[in-house]
């Protein structure tokens, strides 16, 4: 997946596998060790794909959810760059360049993941290959094609992640943001979450688009303008949509509350990404979609 700026970029991750649900202890490595760490990195992808080295490799030394990573607009690499582009050495051929915390810790703004999304088995360091577009696209290629099958990094690169940032890692490896949008589809698929995905893909590669989940009994979304809007049903407009096997009072009141908490949940993966979710009530009036056309 390429971004181009003045020049053009490949946006690719170095994905940890984290080891029995336990958050890495610290937020970031040090600058002195994120350089060193930029460096192994380099070296891993240049075994890989030779081409990188024409490109300059940009790194954060800051780990995030990967839905941070899947936002539309891609911030945390556009942040990555616009630091980039202010580096000295601009003129001086292909650099390796790292950001990681202050001498006293603290995680610059750009790269504070968010707290609320942690304890995931899954977290992931944004880098950039930055150069012409010929080379980046060659690049790119050949690392669509190398990573899935040997995006391993290299083993001190794995253990200097792993004692630096403090966390247990079952694997360390390379992967663009194709590959890492692809691993989350397919989570989603196994999640129960597939009807979703489409939304989400629509947000981060078509934002101009419009898509709906529609779908019941899962909830009434539609996405459009950046936003996704939800339908709000009361419990009369939800039994008519749905038309649940039951009369039972009890059965559907239980079947009514699954629905609500369906319905947060999908909020809250939509806002993971980094999507606004709002809701617009839709009382029983015949054309429920027409109320979330507003």
């Amino acid at each position: 997946m390429t971004q181009a700026h003045e020049t053009a970029q490949v946006m690719g991750l170095v994905a940890l596998e984290l080891a029995g649900g336990a958050p890495p202890r610290v937020a970031a490595l040090s600058q002195q060790d994120a350089g060193t760490l930029a460096e192994k990195i380099a070296r891993d992808l240049i075994g890989l794909v030779p081409q990188v080295t024409t490109l300059e490799l940009t790194l954060a030394a800051a780990h995030f959810d990967p839905a941070e990573a899947l936002r539309p607009g891609w911030p945390l690499h556009r942040r990555l760059d616009e630091l980039r582009q202010r580096a000295p050495g601009r003129d001086q051929g292909p650099r390796v360049i790292a950001f990681g915390a202050a001498a006293d810790g603290a995680v610059p703004l750009p790269f504070q993941a968010d707290p609320d999304l942690v304890g995931g088995a899954l977290r992931v360091l944004p880098f950039l290959l930055s150069g012409t577009p010929a080379d980046v696209d060659a690049v790119g290629e050949a690392l669509e094609e190398v990573l899935i099958e040997r995006g391993m990094a290299g083993a001190d690169t794995a253990l200097q992640l792993q004692d630096g940032l403090g966390a247990k890692v079952e694997h360390v490896r390379f992967m663009t943001l194709h590959d890492l949008a692809a691993m989350m589809a397919l989570q989603y698929q196994h999640q129960n979450l597939e009807g979703l995905w489409p939304v989400i893909e629509t947000a981060l590669l078509a934002p101009e688009d419009e898509q709906w989940l529609d779908a019941p009994p899962e909830p009434l979304l539609r996405y459009a303008d950046g936003e996704v809007r939800m339908a709000l049903l009361d419990t009369a407009a939800w039994k008519k949509r749905n038309t649940p096997p039951t009369e039972d009072p009890e059965r559907l009141a239980r079947s009514y509350e699954h629905y609500l908490m369906r319905q947060r949940q999908l909020a809250a993966v939509l806002e993971a990404h980094g999507i606004p979710v709002t809701f617009a009530h839709c009382p029983d009036d015949g054309d429920l979609c027409a109320h979330l056309n507003g």
